[in-house]
């Protein structure tokens, strides 16, 4: 088990055991918030899928209305004739052999991979690089696209990817507790309304079983759903 702080401890004590509504549960957690760096706010979401079942897998990218109040690194895989646009939105490094030998080398310090359809013949061989950190480029996150500038600038300001874990739960930075409570508020409201649109049609019964919030040195608040 853990150990946890003693500040975290005298939060706990005052840790509600039931869900509350959001606007109560997003002003609870900024009342734990007496540390001395800007934490950032996670949400979970406990799914009704069955992840062993490809039909019922829940993923993708969603940029929040308010940002995440972070800034990613982002590479791109692309042609020459692409590099230079996608530096100029925010890409750390861009290109295709030479970046691609370069992350097969073992460099890895960026968050997000961009890559263009044209390059995923030979970008694809570093699956088994990428696969493990959850950085591989995919159509269905929106990381495998032929506008590779666009997509590098949404990703760098912040764009959200998520997709389920093993025991069905989702997991997503929402922004920071320095957002005021209005913000962080819609962001929660538009991550949890996405996901309830992206429901699997296989999926009988509840589809969204519990939903909490939490920081980075917090307990968790749960929320009516």
């Amino acid at each position: 088990m853990p150990r946890r702080s003693k500040r975290y401890n005298v939060a706990a004590k005052s840790q509600p055991q039931e869900a509350l509504p959001l606007a109560d549960a997003v002003k609870k957690l900024k009342s734990f918030a007496n540390v001395k760096f800007d934490q950032s706010v996670e949400i979970v979401m406990w799914l009704g899928i069955d992840p062993r079942h490809a039909d019922q897998l829940v993923r993708g990218a969603i940029s929040l209305p308010n940002g995440i109040g972070k800034s990613k690194r982002v590479i791109a895989f692309c042609d020459d004739d692409q590099a230079a646009a996608a530096k100029e939105a925010g890409a750390i490094e861009a290109g295709c052999d030479e970046l691609i030998a370069k992350v097969a080398g073992g460099w890895l310090d960026f968050d997000v991979a961009i890559a263009s359809p044209k390059v995923m013949g030979k970008a694809g061989k570093l699956g088994r690089v990428l696969g493990p950190q959850g950085k591989m480029p995919s159509p269905k996150n929106g990381t495998v696209t032929p506008d590779v500038a666009k997509a590098v600038a949404e990703f760098a300001a912040g764009k959200v990817e998520f997709r389920n874990d093993a025991g069905g739960n989702i997991h997503a930075i929402v922004g920071k507790v320095s957002f005021d409570e209005d913000k962080l508020k819609e962001n929660i409201e538009f991550f949890i309304n996405t996901i309830t649109k992206l429901k699997p049609s296989s999926v009988k019964g509840i589809f969204i079983k519990k939903t909490a919030i939490s920081a980075t040195m917090s307990p968790s608040v749960l929320i009516e759903v």
